[in-house]
């Protein structure tokens, strides 16, 4: 796993990106083109893909600074976010205990901006755990969950498939798997050996199909802001898989 998730710029652009509104990401006096607008709140839109009843347990692996296990706590009884990054659990745990969390939104050169990340309106903190993890080797007795989400995390992991293996023991009996990757294989993070051999697409259906069922395909853009002129736009590949 790369260090640069505990690196506090990195923490501060994903603060941004999570818990920033929109005008702290984009402000409004300049006329951004639509499908940037289109592209935020990517931490909150994820979640929307499970189905709308209530469910028990969720997990969210790679949950980063935490929004996407927040958001996931509004339909189910409690979820887990679990980060491999300790920079990242940290700022989600000082956000549960009810405290906010300072970062640096940097704009250009030496000139920067202090913002505060909160804890999203309508969430019970007791709903919700973080705890620094690999999502490669987690606890064998972690359990079944109903709902388990894991956006832009597979192409970040050394041995992908080790997950994907893990998968069918995670998710209970007609439960929901969420997946987003926006597919970009590197070698800082995964060796070429581990990466599909073609479309992530057909590769994700080699490896669940035979437990799961896929539900939807969709693409979910999103934006991360690395400074007031900067940005990376990226398009995510969303899957939603039904355990049999």
């Amino acid at each position: 796993m790369s260090a640069i998730y505990e690196d506090p710029q990195v923490l501060a652009e994903y603060l941004l990106f999570h818990y920033g509104r929109d005008g702290q990401i984009l402000p409004t006096k300049i006329a951004w083109p639509e499908g940037m607008y289109q592209a935020l709140d990517f931490a909150v839109r994820t979640t929307l893909h499970f189905s709308t009843q209530g469910a028990g347990r969720g997990l969210d692996l790679g949950c980063a600074v935490g929004r996407s296990t927040y958001e996931m706590s509004r339909t189910c009884s409690h979820v887990t976010g679990i980060d491999y990054s300790q920079a990242f659990v940290d700022a989600a745990n000082q956000l549960r205990e009810g405290k906010s969390v300072s970062y640096i939104r940097r704009d250009e050169g030496h000139v920067a901006t202090e913002l505060k990340a909160e804890l999203p309106q309508g969430i019970d903190p007791s709903k919700v755990d973080f705890i620094r993890g690999d999502a490669m080797a987690l606890s064998a007795d972690i359990g079944g969950f109903d709902r388990v989400h894991a956006a832009n995390l597979i192409c970040r992991l050394t041995d992908p498939a080790r997950l994907l293996a893990r998968f069918p023991d995670l998710v209970n009996s007609r439960g929901e798997l969420v997946l987003a990757t926006p597919c970009t294989w590197l070698e800082g993070f995964t060796a070429p050996e581990n990466w599909p051999s073609g479309e992530t697409l057909v590769w994700l259906q080699d490896h669940l199909s035979g437990a799961f069922d896929l539900v939807k395909h969709a693409d979910e853009p999103f934006l991360i802001r690395e400074t007031a002129r900067k940005f990376q736009w990226t398009r995510s590949m969303l899957t939603v898989w039904r355990r049999r």
